[in-house]
């Protein structure tokens, strides 16, 4: 049994398939009915309108109906697609057992605990037909799939066969409607539906009986244990024959559609399948706890359910995948029994030899791998037959297209076959995990040991394998006996190799892994649904299928899908835009794909621009989809040529910092947000004229006034203040006079606004001595004091270092994509003359403040502000007699004539990024100054919720990492990251990892320190340094293998350490509990500690043990710091306190026990003996009681104690 899919539920009832899509229907003894997702594993509806179990339940073949029938009597007939009941069924006068549509007619069949079959049109929602007869109740009923028959199955132990073909007659609802008071006088008559034959032999009630699809057989399970198999004709019926081996009651059977094989489940909680041509038992599938209740089989597909106590199953019971392999033009195949050879560029097909005499129906026992040796002509078949076997056929000329030849096959054992050379096979014997190397004649020519424990071997390259274990796969060279290269990676199913052997595909069930040919890691793609085969292409992209989809994948780990399928295919070859491949019943297809999107893609990352181009311009390229890529990608500027909406453009062109395309669509789509957006790039560009025109669109005074003083443009700067003295807004008039240095208009602004102290301080400071004199006789006794023997400095604004002028652009040449994909209009197309080929001749419309206020633009919002200039016609604000035109040129995008020659550069890619990029190491992030990824990554990690600690560490890692550089006086300082072992010769385009200031050499010193603290009896220094080394090791970097044991290493140290001395310090803080300080100093002696400290320790717990009273626990610790090479004074003490305390018994009773193993927790310090329930820090590995789990852990105080952390990544060596 292969299962698909599981259920965890209440008891499922009733089970049944979808035709067409991959659901399943499951009823439960809660009353709840579930529609799930077999495929993808997911719930995808629920409906509870049943008042208790429903034990019917059944799709209909074409319309997006189900129904089903529960112990409330009621008969439910739904539509998924609006998720309600339509209509429900009344008549059953007790529990419904099963329900059931008619392929053709708009029937349903039920049967009831209340001994009747009731037929019901569901169009006229009537009952048509009651069949009685039985006299007990009737467990199941079903429609014969092609006749007018329907077989019922009662606890009165009959089966019974129902001719119903008087029904045909009553199909019209007009008819039902005319025919149901005939039909209520013949309820008990049942002239409608008659019984054909009643099938007499179980020894106890019958569970259910159904028909054979095409044949006149019946089957049937009952409570006596036994499957009994009947077949009928046109006048009688008759047992063939009993089925035993169930336990307990059969709960249902039925035929398998394909093959010659029964399927029943029981009560005894196993499924058992049985060979129905020669009646016994094939296989037996058991589950521990739960009891079968239901079975359903998939109308179309090889596909079973069975529902039990605690959920359901979706199983096959045999592989469907076609053995196959191909070289070159040429595939091999098996089909029915047969080895086929096809060939790709003819087409041909023929049968070339058959493989197997037919025999007793083996379920998986067929042939699972091939290999072709294509100079020999000969082909290995491997099956999982005797527990693994090959047969070895060599294909003659003669053979081909003659399907009635011959051929005794070489056979042999072993789990794995595959040719590694022309004449030479290797095959793989388990049980001693060497390779045993085979000729053509089947006779060993040399054993070879495997290096890791193989399950399956695969072709890697002329003599060697790849070998295939359970958490890895490596590749073993047999001639020189040497790994070649390994990799970890979970559970391959298949190997795909590229025609160059430099590419692998590693195959598993939810995941593609692509390697080098020495299994050098490129990249991992997962998926959601189970990946079925894969093949690479000429272009070095591999093509794969799932379940539903053809996909590609790039060399550099993208991935999108091609095509959907509506049945699972196998691929065999790609070629161009054909893909050739085998379904499940080995038929050989051509499937068609458009290659488009993968096509332009690969183009793109191997930088074939002139493909790309010619593939912009020709095909049909678009959608969401390839404009994120772009833009993810870097490459906006090809984007912008697939886009239409205003919106989209704007923001590619934002991105690749085309100016042009950015105003045009920002005049279409006027709107604030946009303008200011566009004003931030052009600011950014240094194109000054675009940002005032930004500025002006959005009214954006204060940003305006401030761009003119950094131009420099005090003509317009001095417009500025008188725009802002019309609008009466004082602190504008003001900011304006400040950029201006206008010291005597900031008085009589001051003055206006009533700020007379301050216009008075003003005039003062800046030498207007006749406008202080005023002042001063205006505010009297209020005039302020001014500071004695202080300087005065004037608040003048600099000088602008460059005044006015956009910024000068770099001369770069045109890109690929601007030269090639300038499409303007038909017209201009046809002019090649200059005009054509300029960058910045459209127009902007941008005009000065001036001309704005005379056409009426700015000053709109100011209208209200002066009353009596309301009947003029003028309407704008007349400040000088300048009379100027309504189109007004406006700047163009770029400041001048050679503009055509000048992009912006992209930006190139910032060191502090290309760290962070493949790396997983926190302490690179931290570099990088990403610290919420390196939270994340220490979160994911470690576990580390507590940050606040390591806060001070972030941002000496972060500062260290990099250097400033002052360039400028008005500029910003530049910052460089710095790199580890940088030197003058190294490459530019080559970025080393981070200079890390936390090093692991430092760590010993640290460490040297906290012991010396330590013997020196300063705990809470020496605490401090052990956790201040337990904060810094997750921001540790180290470059080998021995070195990250080392830091494990330390950090079992400094945990042991600050444990102990968490211990020593709460036992100083208890004064009144002897029998506490006894026990706290009995814990410290439990901890792994340096000799010197350990003999301290030991001294100091004897002491504790001795006053308190305690001889024995003392005189233990006496014998334990003898042996330890205690210096002269600690042995003359211990001895002594030997001596004294001889015999002794201790006073107390203490919680330790040193004869049993224990660790202390790090939290209620109390022991945790051997074999009692613990839980640790997944970061630094303290232990602690159960009750603790989920807390923050006491010893590191960063980490969340008992959380589920995948452990510490401190080396690149660690992801490799």
């Amino acid at each position: 049994m292969l299962t698909k899919f599981e259920t965890k539920s209440n008891r499922v009832k009733g089970l049944s398939f979808h035709s067409k899509r991959p659901w399943i229907l499951a009823s439960l003894h809660s009353g709840v009915i579930q529609l799930w997702d077999y495929r993808m594993g997911s719930l995808i509806d629920r409906f509870d309108e049943h008042d208790g179990p429903v034990r019917g339940l059944h799709f209909h073949k074409l319309q997006p109906l189900f129904v089903s029938g529960g112990d409330d009597y009621k008969i439910k007939v739904w539509n998924y697609k609006t998720h309600r009941c339509l209509f429900t069924l009344l008549g059953h006068l007790d529990y419904i057992r099963t329900v059931q549509f008619h392929d053709e007619h708009p029937w349903i069949v039920s049967a009831s605990d209340d001994q009747t079959i009731r037929i019901w049109n569901w169009q006229s929602r009537t009952c048509i037909s009651a069949l009685t007869g039985h006299n007990h109740f009737v467990m199941s009923a079903s429609f014969h799939p092609k006749e007018d028959l329907l077989v019922s199955a009662s606890l009165d132990q009959t089966v019974r066969v129902w001719d119903i073909s008087a029904l045909r007659k009553k199909v019209a609802p007009a008819d039902d409607i005319l025919h149901l008071s005939q039909m209520n006088s013949d309820f008990f008559v049942g002239i409608d539906a008659v019984v054909k034959y009643v099938l007499e032999g179980h020894d106890r009630g019958v569970n259910w009986a159904s028909f054979h699809p095409t044949l006149p057989l019946i089957v049937s399970g009952a409570d006596d244990r036994q499957v009994k198999l009947w077949r009928m004709n046109d006048t009688k019926a008759w047992e063939v024959d009993t089925l035993r081996g169930h336990t307990n009651n059969v709960s249902c059977v039925m035929f398998h559609a394909k093959m010659e094989i029964i399927v029943s489940n029981s009560e005894d909680k196993s499924i058992r399948i049985w060979d129905a041509t020669k009646r016994t038992g094939i296989q037996t599938f058991r589950r521990e706890h739960d009891r079968f209740w239901i079975l359903a089989a998939h109308p179309e597909m090889n596909l079973f359910a069975a529902g039990h106590d605690s959920g359901m199953i979706v199983f096959k019971l045999e592989r469907e995948r076609p053995a196959f392999t191909v070289s070159g033009d040429v595939l091999y195949y098996v089909k029915d029994r047969f080895l086929r050879l096809h060939e790709f560029s003819t087409q041909k097909d023929n049968q070339v030899v058959p493989i197997r005499r037919p025999g007793s129906i083996n379920l998986n026992q067929g042939p699972r791998a091939m290999s072709y040796s294509p100079t020999e002509n000969a082909v290995l078949i491997c099956s999982d037959l005797d527990g693994g076997s090959y047969e070895l056929y060599i294909v003659t000329e003669e053979m081909a297209g003659r399907g009635d030849y011959i051929q005794e096959a070489k056979k042999g054992a072993g789990g794995s076959a595959v040719f590694i050379a022309r004449n030479r096979f290797a095959v793989l014997d388990r049980s001693s995990n060497q390779v045993v190397v085979k000729n053509l004649k089947n006779e060993i020519v040399k054993k070879c040991l495997l290096p890791i424990v193989t399950d399956a071997i695969f072709y890697a390259g002329t003599g060697n394998v790849l070998c295939r274990a359970e958490d890895r796969v490596a590749i073993f060279d047999l001639q020189q006996r040497i790994v070649l290269g390994e990799l970890q990676t979970q559970s391959v199913k298949y190997v795909v190799w590229s025609s160059d052997m430099e590419s692998v595909a590693l195959l598993s069930k939810l995941a593609i892994v692509i390697a080098n040919k020495k299994l050098v890691h490129r990249f991992t793609l997962h998926e959601t649904i189970r990946v079925k085969s894969g093949a690479w292409d000429d272009n070095g992209v591999f093509i794969y299928t799932t379940v539903n989809h053809i996909k590609y994948c790039l060399p550099n780990g993208d991935s999108g899908i091609i095509r959907t399928l509506d049945v699972p295919v196998y691929i065999t070859k790609v070629s161009g835009s054909n893909i050739c491949c085998l379904d499940r019943d080995g038929k050989n297809l051509a499937i068609s794909i458009d290659a488009t999107e993968y096509i332009f893609k690969l183009s793109l990352l191997r930088k074939r621009y002139d493909r790309v181009m010619g593939m912009i311009r020709n095909s049909q390229l678009c959608g969401q989809a390839v404009i994120a890529y772009l833009q993810q990608k870097g490459f906006p500027e090809v984007a912008l040529h697939f886009v239409k909406d205003e919106k989209t453009r704007f923001s590619l062109a934002l991105d690749s910092g085309n100016i042009q395309i950015a105003v045009a669509s920002a005049k279409e789509i006027d709107d604030k947000d946009h303008w200011y957006r566009l004003g931030i790039e052009a600011l950014r560009q240094g194109n000054t004229s675009i940002v005032e025109y930004a500025y002006q669109r959005t009214k954006n005074f204060e940003r305006l006034s401030f761009l003119y003083l950094v131009t420099g443009n005090m003509e317009k700067l001095s417009k500025m203040l008188r725009i802002a003295e019309i609008k009466n807004d004082i602190m504008g008039q003001f900011h304006n006079a400040l950029y201006l240095g206008d010291i005597q208009e900031r008085v009589r602004i001051l003055e206006n606004a009533g700020q007379l102290p301050l216009a008075y301080v003003t005039a003062v400071a800046h030498g207007l001595k006749e406008v202080a004199d005023r002042l001063a006789t205006e505010l009297g006794e209020n005039l302020p004091t001014l500071p004695e023997g202080r300087v005065r400095s004037l608040l003048m604004p600099p000088a602008p270092l460059m005044c006015g002028g956009d910024w000068p652009l770099l001369r770069v040449m045109r890109g690929i994509f601007d030269n090639g994909l300038d499409m303007g209009t038909v017209g201009q197309e046809e002019e090649e003359d200059a005009t054509g080929a300029d960058w910045g001749d459209e127009e902007l419309d941008i005009v000065d403040m001036e001309r704005e206020m005379q056409n009426g633009d700015v000053t709109a919002d100011f209208a209200d502000a002066e009353a009596n200039e309301e009947n003029e016609e003028e309407g704008g604000w007349d400040l000088e007699d300048l009379e100027l035109p309504p189109d007004v040129d406006t700047p163009k995008a770029v400041g001048n004539a050679r503009s055509s020659l000048f992009v912006v550069p992209t930006p190139g890619m910032p060191v502090s990024q290309i760290w962070i990029q493949k790396s997983s190491l926190a302490g690179e992030h931290v570099a990088a100054g990403n610290f919420d990824t390196a939270m994340r990554l220490l979160s994911r990690q470690l576990a580390i919720k507590n940050f606040v600690p390591l806060k001070p560490l972030f941002m000496d890692t972060y500062m260290g990492s990099h250097t400033y550089v002052h360039a400028l006086s008005t500029a910003p300082v530049i910052s460089i990251a710095v790199e580890k072992g940088w030197n003058e010769s190294a490459s530019p385009n080559v970025k080393g990892p981070p200079a890390l200031v936390f090093k692991f050499l430092q760590m010993d010193e640290k460490l040297k320190a906290a012991y010396r603290a330590t013997t020196e009896g300063k705990f809470l220094e020496a605490l401090r340094q052990f956790i201040n080394i337990l904060h810094t090791i997750p921001l540790i970097v180290v470059d080998t293998r021995r070195e990250v044991d080392e830091v494990r290493e330390l950090i079992e140290i400094a945990r042991e350490y600050v444990l102990g001395l968490k211990i020593e310090l709460k036992r100083k803080e208890i004064k009144d509990n002897l029998v506490r300080q006894q026990e706290l100093a009995a814990y410290f002696t439990n901890c792994k500690l340096q000799k010197s400290h350990m003999r301290l320790v030991l001294t100091s717990a004897m002491t504790i043990c001795y006053k308190g009273g305690n001889f024995s626990t003392a005189a233990n610790f006496a014998r334990m710091l003898l042996e330890g090479s205690p210096t002269d004074a600690q042995a003359k003490k211990a001895r002594q306190l030997l001596q004294h305390c001889g015999d002794k018994k201790d006073v107390n009773q203490l919680n330790y026990d040193y004869r049993n193993p224990f660790v202390v927790c790090g939290e209620t310090f109390v022991p945790i003996y051997r074999g009692q329930k613990d839980v640790s820090c997944p970061y630094c590995g303290a232990r602690f009681v159960p009750a603790i789990r989920d807390q923050l852990c006491a010893v590191c105080e960063l980490a969340v104690v008992g959380a589920d952390a995948s452990g510490l990544l401190c080396s690149a060596t660690q992801m490799r």
